[in-house]
């Protein structure tokens, strides 16, 4: 048995080469994550936040 412990994941979006999903830590940080073919780009709270108001922009 792992002494390690369960970091609940959620899928928020995906597409055939691309995902985004949230990843809810035991201490209670929200890491957002979002992977584009070989490249993962962690975010936490406030960085997700800026980078979905930068792509909001991008309209």
């Amino acid at each position: 048995m792992s002494d390690e412990p369960e970091i609940k994941t959620t899928t928020l979006s995906e597409t055939e080469n691309m995902v985004a999903w949230k990843a809810d830590e035991p201490d209670g940080e929200a890491v957002y994550n979002l992977q584009l073919n070989n490249v993962t780009i962690h975010f936490f709270q406030e960085e997700w936040d800026e980078f979905i108001d930068l792509i909001k922009g991008l309209k």
